[in-house]
């Protein structure tokens, strides 16, 4: 089995312990970054375009496929997916189409889609300038959200409360949103969509994340997590519990919102990662991207539902059916958490072996390297890491989560 991992500006080393995953899993995985480290994966298995135009990306792929014969293309980075529908097109493998994935991609878009298709979503405008986004807030009520159309991990995202938070986030996410990485990483020349700011009415109930597959146009969840942060006005995507506290007809009312939401986006097969959020009681659908979660959600899947997202989307990016039936939890109790730290640059981070060596961690990674900006809100939204830790139950996982998160110690550069 040969798949072909596609970053159009590499993201550090983020992936790297998600193409090993592919590897045991059983393929042969290639590499090809537009713009990337050398030496990042097995020289026989690896080349950089030398360019983030997706014409030149195109090219290198092509030129590789003719050598390789690749079965299937893929990606885990969500500023990929544009890039990996072109690439697939132009192979003439199996893919979501760019008009889903743009649609799947640009937040403004979704969003036209699901109005659409009958969504249950929030209110939401695409907002030019100041006195647009006001307007937005007064005819929806504030609290409002803002947050950028091509954004990811919840960068310049905030919760703004009144008139005068608007004018100070509003300033704060224009200036932001061209430099944020998540746009950077994007393939040049290709057509993602407006980039701009979004102002969306505000839901009030508990949010819950989703694993799921499109095949056939059905879809099928994999897990559910409930995302249990304390929020503030920024949104940092950093607790889950599993398994999911939703009952089986909160379940069955979730499933309905998330197969509408896809067939709306034009996914007829894929892997997804869907964001439901409840509102006067029903759900509504904040996004639904066309790759696995980030950070250790395919970890959770895996133990708290028999789901494995990473074999689905080596699956169907070779047009092959996954394994997937109805969500099934297996009664194993998680607590993960996004690891964040200050601001600055990072001089090193020490972790202790009573975190290392402890049987109930199941998944634990620092993502930042020595030299890393980390840069939190409002100029950014970077993380340290990752830590997922089994327990009892919730509560006991989260104890244990929180002493071993505690034990790391950060040192900043002067």
């Amino acid at each position: 089995m040969k798949l072909l991992a596609l970053e159009a500006l590499q993201n550090a080393q983020y992936y790297l312990s998600r193409y090993q995953q592919v590897e045991e899993f059983g393929a042969e995985l290639y590499v090809l970054n537009g713009l990337g480290e050398d030496a990042y994966w097995p020289a026989e298995r690896y080349r950089v375009a030398g360019s983030q135009q997706i014409d030149d990306i195109v090219a290198a792929a092509r030129a590789w496929h003719a050598e390789e014969h690749f079965e299937g293309v893929l990606t885990f980075s969500e500023a990929g997916v544009v890039t990996v529908a072109a690439v697939a097109e132009a192979l003439g493998l199996p893919g979501i189409g760019v008009a889903a994935a743009r649609t799947s991609r640009n937040k403004y878009l979704m969003r036209r889609a699901h109005e659409k298709g009958g969504v249950p979503i929030p209110a939401f405008r695409l907002v030019s300038d100041l006195a647009e986004a006001h307007a937005a807030g007064e005819e929806f009520g504030y609290p409002v959200i803002l947050k950028p159309t091509l954004g990811a991990a919840s960068n310049f995202v905030f919760r703004v409360e009144d008139a005068d938070d608007m004018a100070e986030r509003f300033a704060q996410a224009l200036d932001g949103i061209d430099d944020m990485s998540w746009y950077r990483m994007e393939a040049h020349g290709i057509d993602l969509g407006p980039q701009g700011l979004l102002v969306e009415s505000f839901l009030d109930g508990r949010e819950f994340l989703c694993e799921a597959v499109a095949w056939d146009g059905e879809v099928y969840l994999g897990s559910i997590v409930d995302r249990v942060t304390v929020e503030g006005d920024t949104f940092d995507d950093d607790v889950h519990a599993a398994p999911t506290s939703l009952s089986p007809d909160r379940i069955e009312e979730l499933h309905r919102a998330v197969r509408a939401g896809v067939r709306a986006q034009g996914v007829t097969h894929g892997v997804l990662h869907a964001e439901v959020r409840y509102h006067r009681g029903a759900p509504h659908i904040l996004e639904i991207a066309v790759r696995p979660g980030g950070g250790g959600l395919d970890h959770i899947a895996r133990l708290t539902a028999g789901h494995c997202p990473i074999r689905a989307l080596m699956d169907t990016a070779r047009g092959v059916r996954p394994k997937v039936g109805a969500y099934t939890p297996t009664g194993v109790h998680i607590a993960g958490m996004a690891l964040l730290c200050d601001s600055g640059r990072i001089e090193r981070v020490d972790v202790p072996a009573e975190l290392t060596d402890s049987d109930k961690v199941f998944f634990f990674k620092i993502t930042a390297r020595p030299g890393d900006l980390i840069r939190r809100p409002p100029e950014g939204n970077s993380i340290l890491g990752f830590l997922g830790v089994t327990g009892t139950s919730f509560e006991d996982a989260m104890r244990t989560a929180t002493d071993l998160a505690n034990s790391i110690d950060v040192r900043f550069a002067p």
